[in-house]
């Protein structure tokens, strides 16, 4: 079982996706099942509306679940599992204020060394406890062994119990930490396989103790994916708008196009350009590199082009809000442009109102009422040089002084693609293109 689990705290980041989309194939290829757990218990930060946002861009690209829950429905269950830790003493009650805790950890710094918890409420007995009367968290005892785990991509990863402080696991408002709530629903839905970026790596070793604490010992395999770096070489910052899945959404590109780049990301991959069920066919999660990817919005506009010109009609109908019949005119604005608002431009462009530069207006008048004569009588011809010749007969234009008006005159821009290759494309609307032209 695999499980895709965001928290609904702000717009979704291309390494989120990247390790949904990971989740999503790899449980296609053993049909073991996909989750998909929203993760709202941290309260403050939840952002309201957010979570819909997040089901609404994973099924664009296609992403669907078996089961879909909240995190914040299995509160009572935390709880219980905590109470069960402190029954058995594995785990204990921390009064230690926020106050006491800064002083320690900023002394630990000023002394240049690393912040443990130093177990000041660990060994309290019952009646201190008891009567202690102050709010209170609560801490998991410590190892006292390494922890160590074999991750798909790094290999074996040991964390030395010195590393492992005893951490919280319930805040003093009786809600759980992330490390806990999470390790006790991976628990319950039966996860067995986890993909989630390399920042969790740390989190792993504890999520795996608080398991065997609470006696689990179901065998959750882990792969952690190395950072997106942006195009300076360094981590890529939520700040930064190619980041956000919605903002290059926003910018036209395709879905399929944003999950073919994020699988080639990193990876060895037996051709560039492929649709999420063709990567089913052929994905390893083991042979995603351990180090870090650059993201290159270059290569994206060059495989969102490339998706575009694989697209059928109804999905360009669907992507461009076009007619089917405008697929080959799309396609063929991909030699131009890359994004859908872009191609967009161009195609309304051709079909809508044109000012013709003075320079050219009596020329394009001229072509104008040529063209409108050869569709009355006998039809433009079916071939750009005849259809040419036929207007530089009837008006005396030659050279640039046919080309620009007309130029101007059906695709509303002094340049552009070969007249010669655009003609066959809108030859049927010419009447419509030239009813737009002041």
């Amino acid at each position: 079982m695999y499980r895709f689990a965001p928290s609904p705290t702000g717009d979704m980041h291309i390494g989120n996706l990247r390790a949904a989309i990971f989740n999503y194939i790899c449980s296609l290829q053993d049909k073991s099942g996909f989750i998909l757990r929203i993760e709202d218990t941290d309260t403050a930060r939840n952002i309201e509306g957010k979570d819909q946002e997040i089901i609404e861009i994973l099924k664009r690209f296609g992403i669907s679940w078996q089961s879909l829950y909240y995190q914040s429905k299995n509160l009572k269950f935390h709880q219980q599992f905590a109470a069960k830790l402190l029954s058995e003493k594995k785990a204990f009650c921390c009064f230690c204020s926020e106050e006491e805790l800064e002083a320690k950890k900023q002394a630990a710094k000023d002394a240049g060394e690393a912040y443990r918890y130093d177990g000041h409420c660990e060994h309290l007995s019952d009646e201190e406890v008891l009567n202690c009367g102050k709010p209170f968290t609560i801490r998991l005892k410590k190892p006292d062994h390494a922890l160590e785990f074999t991750d798909a991509i790094k290999g074996r990863i040991a964390f030395e119990p010195q590393n492992i402080d005893s951490f919280v696991i319930m805040r003093a408002d009786k809600t759980p930490t992330y490390n806990f709530a999470c390790a006790c629903d991976d628990m319950m839905q039966g996860v067995s396989f986890v993909i989630r970026g390399e920042d969790h790596v740390s989190n792993t070793p504890k999520q795996n103790w608080i398991r065997q604490s609470l006696g689990y010992d179901g065998e959750i395999k882990y792969a952690h994916l190395p950072i997106i770096l942006n195009s300076e070489g360094k981590k890529m910052s939520k700040r930064e708008d190619s980041s956000s899945v919605k903002w290059l959404l926003q910018s036209g590109y395709l879905p399929e196009a944003i999950a073919n780049y994020l699988i080639l990301l990193g990876n060895k991959t037996p051709r560039e350009v492929f649709s999420m069920d063709e990567a089913v066919e052929f994905f390893d999660i083991a042979k995603i590199s351990k180090s870090p990817a650059k993201f290159d919005e270059d290569k994206l506009a060059f495989i969102n082009r490339e998706h575009i010109k694989r697209a059928s009609k109804q999905r360009l109908a669907e992507l461009f809000e076009l007619e089917p019949k405008f697929a080959p005119l799309i396609k063929f604005y991909t030699q131009e442009a890359s994004l859908i608002p872009r191609i967009k431009e161009k195609i309304a462009a051709i079909y809508g109102m044109k000012d013709i530069p003075q320079e050219w207006a009596t020329q394009a008048q001229a072509l104008r009422e040529a063209i409108l004569n050869l569709l009355s009588s006998n039809g433009a011809s079916a071939e750009f040089n005849d259809f040419k010749a036929a207007l530089s007969q009837a008006t005396n234009l030659k050279g640039k002084s046919l080309f620009m008006p007309l130029r101007f005159l059906l695709t509303g821009a002094p340049h552009g693609p070969e007249l010669s290759e655009l003609y066959p494309l809108i030859r049927a609307d010419l009447k419509e293109i030239l009813d737009a032209t002041k």
